[in-house]
């Protein structure tokens, strides 16, 4: 390679080296130069104007504890009537919403064969009772003859067996006659309490089976709601503690106590069943869907509303005037309440009269300027 070419390459090498590293050096004194302007925005000062009303005063509150629950209203008292016997359904003429009360009639299975088989129970007995009788007499002959010594004494133990069995065979039959009555008593459907019909699971003329449902009623005197309680929640219910309820389909909210608490906790929800008692003269349905909040106490605490609390950061903190700058606070949070259609939660961590900002001003930074401002004049 000639000397002249050789130079000139190593010449534009240089140059491209030379031009990038000016190229680098000017993007990183752009940046400083922006990151400067960024600290310089940063460190002017921003004032706020506050009305008294964004303002919140820590102070110290009696917050009602209470515990939401939810579930459904059934009746306390309900009977589904079964069939005790098989065989043809008759005379079922009662249907959804009828009333009925506690004996009545409802229907009746077809007695033919129960009634037949009461008659033979009894005329077994009746042969059973003649056998007896003959045994009787009997015993009655030989005791006489054994005393006269015409009959050896092996003869008598002989007629007191047989007189023993006779009696035996005597009371089965009447057992098996009284299993037979009550058997045809079964075929005759009674209402076993007083209320409303609210299924009819079987039709007249229908053939069915022992066990087999066919009417069910439910006493609408006495209801009740069936909440389902966390553990932790269920710690802190008593019975007689008061409720008030929301239910669907009523405009006015009904008032409950907590009447039982399940002793055990449900397999693998681990949750504990809670009934509660709604007053009575309600127009309730069973089925029903309410839901409410359970009073379980009071606590003394400083309290602020839920809202000022904010939660963009690891930790919840509240946004606290000092002097005349916007601070931020931790704190901790504890158990919550609705006031006054308001949800106030407990918090630690602000001292007594620290002046916190309402959650309707929004996210401040802080060390912004606040300045306090009077209301416009007729403003509300």
């Amino acid at each position: 390679m000639k000397p002249w070419l050789k130079w000139t390459v190593v010449g534009v090498v240089i140059a491209l080296m030379a031009g990038g590293t000016l190229r680098t050096l000017s993007a990183r004194k752009d940046k400083a130069a922006a990151l400067e302007a960024q600290q310089i925005a940063q460190k002017t000062q921003v004032s706020i104007d506050l009305l008294p009303t964004d303002l919140i005063t820590v102070t110290p509150r009696q917050l009602p504890l209470n515990v939401a629950i939810s579930g459904a209203i059934n009746a306390v008292n309900t009977a589904m009537i079964k069939a005790r016997v098989a065989g043809e359904l008759r005379g079922l003429t009662v249907r959804e919403g009828d009333q009925v009360r506690a004996g009545q009639v409802l229907g009746q299975i077809d007695p033919t064969e129960p009634d037949a088989r009461l008659r033979q129970a009894r005329q077994q007995a009746q042969a059973a009772k003649a056998q007896v009788d003959i045994a009787q007499r009997t015993q009655d002959n030989n005791v006489a003859l054994v005393a006269q010594g015409f009959i050896s004494p092996t003869a008598l133990v002989s007629s007191q067996a047989n007189l023993a069995a006779a009696q035996a065979n005597y009371a089965a039959a009447q057992s098996a006659a009284d299993l037979s009555a009550k058997n045809l008593s079964d075929t005759v459907l009674r209402a076993p309490i007083s209320g409303f019909v609210s299924q009819r699971l079987a039709q007249p003329g229908e053939r069915v089976a022992i066990d087999a449902r066919v009417v069910e009623i439910v006493d609408l005197s006495s209801m009740e709601m069936q909440a389902e309680l966390s553990t932790a929640d269920a710690m802190q219910v008593k019975v007689g503690q008061k409720a008030l309820l929301h239910v669907e389909g009523l405009a006015q909210p009904l008032s409950a106590s907590v009447a039982r608490i399940n002793p055990s906790a449900s397999v693998g929800s681990r949750a504990v069943l809670v009934y509660l008692a709604l007053a009575p003269g309600s127009d309730l349905r069973n089925g029903l869907f309410a839901e409410g909040l359970l009073a379980t106490g009071t606590l003394d605490t400083l309290a602020v509303p839920l809202s000022a609390v904010r939660t963009d950061k690891p930790k919840p903190y509240v946004q606290v005037v000092t002097g005349d700058h916007v601070q931020h606070m931790d704190v901790n949070l504890g158990p919550r309440s609705e006031v006054n259609d308001q949800t106030l939660v407990s918090i630690s961590g602000v001292p007594e009269g620290t002046t916190v900002i309402s959650g309707t001003v929004g996210i401040l930074r802080e060390g912004t300027l606040v300045k306090l401002t009077a209301p416009a004049q007729g403003a509300r």
